[in-house]
């Protein structure tokens, strides 16, 4: 292990002792590697006090946009000067293969940052068209007003265990950006990531109370929900925690951010590349052993390439070398925990006994004694009704599905609970695009998309995969509340 584990919890500027303290296991080969320090409903109420203070008070919200910006650029200049650190630990704790921690889990949240950062001197104050209005002494009343976007307030943020660099970033960057301050929490599994984070605020010299970072379980996730000093919470994860949450926070009517689950269908028409079609097919299952809400886990193909399509998935997916992500070697790491592997088993069974024929995988990998580790695995002969094509996963399974003409495909996206990513690939882009416009979820990307991620894109989705968008401009401005000035003129 290469780098540092910060034992205490970050609070107005301070480091806090924690109520008590947890192991924390490597997913790759369940030795233990850190002790972590949990936090509790007090440690939660401290914080949002904290956050409160800061933003009612303090020095952060009233700041010229320009020095916000300053003090976050400072904050990410800071980040960089720890990649190779933050790096290991994406690995160590999250079990990312070091490809997937070095670009997606680290290159393109830093990315984003630096993007809202840099867009977040958008005007915060537009004029509305002025307007003449006849008077009750037979002149003309001039009208005119604004509309200004103000920090909604205290924010606090909780993250799931995937993606927690990312996650923990796109949250925090955004909402500081435009004035508001935060309460961090992270998942049990991955603090480190989080908390890390309090080190570098406390280098940059964030004022007291803008970033406060707060570990432990459902009782420190209800102590944010239910407070009514918190104005919006941002969550990332399940679609059951978020209903959760949604509950919690109703009696205070909070703002709320959502980024779900998601069962996301890849159509792949009769003129598709089979090889292009396959490898994002790949992707989908493989990336980060499938514990990834937006990945293509519904692959919709059409009845005249379907057995080439399979034949072609398979094989790629019979390349894929499994073992621990610390190598840059393997191209799949484990599953971050035994009981998400135990999910992945049981669904596997469940398909099994709903008819599903088992293409590729459906085990535990040979030769891996330790570690919570699963083969890639494919399912065919599955109707869109199955459990197995209806429930996310979180696992490394996908599903081939077939169809004889678009609009049967285009039904067969949309009849699903969630709706976040998409993707269809044809030799028809017109045919695609008009395809796309008619899927019912966040984001569609067509023959492989744009190559990366784009900051300027918002993403979110629609319904169980939640509401709201994160990244890009409206990104920026789920952060904010609009409030209308009006005035006369003259």
């Amino acid at each position: 292990m290469t780098f540092a584990t910060p034992r205490s919890l970050y609070i107005d500027g301070e480091w806090v002792q924690p109520g008590s303290y947890e192991a924390l296991v490597n997913p790759a080969d369940e030795t233990v590697f850190a002790e972590a320090p949990v936090g509790d409903a007090a440690h939660a109420d401290a914080a949002i006090a904290a956050a409160r203070e800061a933003f009612d008070r303090g020095p952060w919200p009233r700041l010229p946009q320009r020095e916000r910006q300053a003090a976050l650029s400072k904050f990410l200049d800071a980040i960089e000067r720890r990649k190779g650190e933050l790096i290991e630990m994406i690995v160590t704790e999250a079990g990312a293969t070091r490809m997937l921690a070095e670009f997606l889990q680290y290159g393109i949240p830093m990315q984003h940052a630096r993007h809202m950062v840099e867009i977040s001197d958008r005007p915060a104050i537009t004029p509305l068209p002025v307007e003449t209005t006849p008077d009750a002494r037979g002149g003309i009343t001039l009208g005119a007003g604004v509309i200004a976007r103000d920090p909604v307030g205290v924010v606090a943020a909780i993250t799931p265990y995937n993606f927690p660099f990312f996650l923990n970033i796109g949250k925090i960057i955004p909402a500081m950006a435009v004035g508001c301050t935060i309460v961090l929490k992270p998942s049990p599994y991955t603090p480190f990531e989080a908390l890390v984070l309090g080190e570098i605020a406390a280098e940059a010299g964030l004022p007291r109370g803008v970033l406060n970072i707060v570990t432990g379980g459902i009782d420190v996730g209800t102590a944010l929900t239910t407070d009514k000093r918190v104005d919006l919470i941002s969550f990332t994860g399940s679609d059951s925690v978020g209903a959760a949450i949604q509950a919690q926070s109703a009696p205070t009517l909070k703002r709320l951010l959502m980024e779900l689950g998601g069962k996301s269908a890849l159509i792949v028409r009769d003129d598709a590349d089979i090889m292009a079609a396959a490898a994002s097919g790949v992707s989908g299952i493989v990336t980060h052993s499938g514990q990834g809400c937006a990945l293509l886990t519904r692959h919709l193909v059409h009845n005249s390439v379907k057995d080439q399509y399979i034949a072609t998935l398979a094989g790629m997916l019979g390349a894929i070398k499994i073992g621990n992500p610390a190598d840059p070697a393997n191209m799949m790491g484990p599953l971050i925990r035994e009981a998400a592997r135990k999910r992945t088993e049981d669904y596997v069974d469940i398909a099994l006994g709903q008819g599903a024929r088992l293409v590729h995988g459906g085990k535990r990998p040979d030769g891996l004694t330790s570690g919570y580790y699963y083969e890639p695995t494919l399912f065919a002969d599955v109707e869109n009704g199955h459990r197995i094509a209806q429930e996310e996963v979180f696992g490394p399974i996908g599903v081939v599905i077939g169809f004889d003409s678009d609009d049967e495909a285009i039904a067969l996206a949309n009849d699903s609970d969630f709706g976040l990513s998409g993707a269809i690939f044809s030799a028809n882009v017109g045919r695609a695009y008009e395809m796309a416009l008619q899927m019912r979820t966040g984001g569609v990307h067509i023959n492989g998309g744009a190559g990366r991620m784009s900051s300027h894109a918002p993403f979110g989705g629609i319904k169980r995969s939640g509401y709201g968008r994160e990244y890009g401009l409206e990104g920026l401005n789920e952060f904010t509340n609009i409030k209308t000035i009006a005035f006369k003129g003259g």
